[in-house]
């Protein structure tokens, strides 16, 4: 069975995890999300989450096939995603892209993109399981997931290291396509 890292040991510590961070207070918002240097070293566990390896995701997809991935790495926009050609992004099989949504501050129509997908990925299940990630040493998918708790979604889980966890382990990526901004309501 894949680890499934708690964060008893860091709940047991006197110290909050923002005190390792107090001559870095600039890199982070009042409400506590990362705003900038995105891409630099983030903490072993997050207090809304449990940290999973790669192959917690996989005990965690065979135990539960409807749980939701979700790849929130980011890309430039300008009116539309923009990818560099032979630099396409590469996930989980199975993943659902919500670029951008990992910022620390977010426009409302961003926030607006990663709640309607949320809402209709879940069936606006607050309950159901929600892996999240981007790259190794990113605070994307930490902001992400600190947000969606702050939205009522409780079973949380975060693929620290990401698709370079992914890869790392052996296992395979295929090319991923960002679901389009702004959040269109699918008519079916």
């Amino acid at each position: 069975m894949g680890l499934i890292f708690s964060s008893s040991a860091e709940e047991n510590s006197p110290e909050h995890w923002l005190e390792a961070y107090q001559e870095d207070m600039e890199l982070f918002s009042f409400e506590g999300y990362r705003i900038q240097r995105y891409r630099s070293p983030t903490p072993p566990h997050s207090q809304f989450a449990q940290t999973l390896d790669t192959q917690g995701v996989i005990t965690l997809r065979e135990s539960n096939p409807d749980v939701v991935l979700l790849d929130v790495q980011p890309i430039a926009w300008s009116g539309k995603f923009i990818q560099k050609k032979g630099r396409e992004r590469k996930n989980i099989e199975g993943s659902i892209w919500l670029p951008n949504v990992g910022l620390g501050e977010l426009e409302e129509s961003w926030s607006e993109y990663f709640q309607k997908h949320l809402e209709q990925l879940t069936g606006n299940n607050s309950r159901h399981p929600i892996v999240l990630y981007c790259t190794a040493d990113c605070w994307m998918s930490w902001n992400a997931i600190k947000r969606a708790h702050e939205w009522g979604y409780t079973e949380l889980y975060w693929l620290r290291n990401g698709t370079d966890g992914w890869l790392e382990a052996g296992f395979e990526v295929v090319t991923a396509k960002p679901e389009p901004f702004p959040y269109k309501e699918d008519k079916k």
